[in-house]
């Protein structure tokens, strides 16, 4: 069983042997306000076990049957991440199992990486906190080696301040979509630096916008120039690892529009894209629990004392098992 609470989901999903049998999950209604952490911890704290139960009612086993844990120790918002700490450890001494903690973006990318069956691609993961192009390294221990990233913050909260700006509901990156759907082009900042992207020169330039120009148009533009930067960088990330294969993972994975400018530059390039289904993409227990199964059945052990969290844990950190 795996346990996501690193922001607004709160998820549990159970995998055996890399089959996905069950991903239930529950999310803080964002509205227009976006997230209070402790609010949001209440929120988690209230659900979990509702949660937990529909995982174990879908997958068709019970509690005892669950012969591991992981959850996301980080990074993430520190009250959530402590709901799904608090649930794994008492789980895991109650029953005696084995528990693993689990980097929340590399189960973004390993979930990715297992289903659209990819040995060593080239990664772009783009989610509300945190957008980076990665590779595996072998040194010095095997892990996501950070070829780009972004210098200030996430394209995903980018788009989540946009939305909230112009006053759109939900205030998620998936309204602003929406809007940009009927949106024109507005000339906005680019900025891209080899293979590191900023996203706040365009988030300060388009809140200014805010009032002059439609919301529709400003959607669009925001959209257009943020993923270009991310495909530009990836692009030259491409060329220089001689990579065949783009995997593309996290909440903004979802973007059609993203998919559809990366698709461009796989057919040109002659690569391979991969990505799986917005369920897998979004946050989920799922993908905490597959890597947190890779981590035990390679003989991972960690005593619940071990089992921390750490806000700012990043994907170059973790072992990749």
């Amino acid at each position: 069983m795996g346990i996501e609470s690193s922001a607004h989901t709160f998820g549990a999903g159970i995998v055996d042997r890399g089959k996905v049998l069950a991903n239930e999950k529950s999310m803080f209604p964002i509205g227009t306000n976006g997230m209070i952490p402790g609010k949001v911890a209440e929120f988690h704290s209230s659900n979990a076990l509702k949660v937990v139960k529909a995982a174990l009612d879908r997958a068709g086993t019970k509690l005892s049957e669950i012969e591991g844990i992981s959850y996301t120790s980080g990074p993430g918002l520190g009250p959530c991440l402590q709901i799904g700490q608090l649930i794994s450890k008492t789980l895991a001494k109650t029953l005696s199992i084995s528990i693993a903690p689990v980097n929340h973006c590399v189960a973004h990318i390993e979930i990715t990486r297992h289903f659209a069956k990819m040995r060593d691609p080239l990664v772009l993961y783009v989610s509300g906190g945190n957008s980076q192009i990665l590779k595996l390294s072998e040194e010095p221990f095997r892990h996501y080696s950070v070829l780009g990233e972004t210098l200030d913050i996430g394209v995903g909260n980018m788009l989540d301040n946009l939305a909230r700006r112009l006053g759109l509901n939900p205030a998620w990156g998936s309204s602003v979509a929406k809007a940009a759907e009927r949106g024109k082009y507005i000339n906005m900042p680019y900025t891209v630096k080899g293979m590191d992207f900023s996203f706040t020169g365009i988030l300060t330039f388009a809140e200014k916008m805010a009032g002059k120009e439609m919301p529709e148009d400003i959607c669009f533009s925001v959209q257009e120039n943020a993923f270009a930067m991310l495909c530009e960088a990836t692009e030259r990330a491409m060329f220089l690892t001689d990579s065949a294969e783009i995997c593309v993972s996290g909440g903004v994975a979802q973007s059609r529009r993203l998919k559809e400018m990366l698709a461009q530059i796989s057919r040109e390039h002659g690569a391979r894209i991969g990505y799986v289904s917005d369920e897998l993409n979004a946050d989920n227990g799922a993908m905490v629990a597959l890597v947190g199964e890779k981590m035990l059945e390679s003989g991972f052990k960690a005593r619940l004392s071990d089992c921390v969290i750490d806000q700012k844990y990043r994907t170059d950190e973790a072992m990749v098992y």
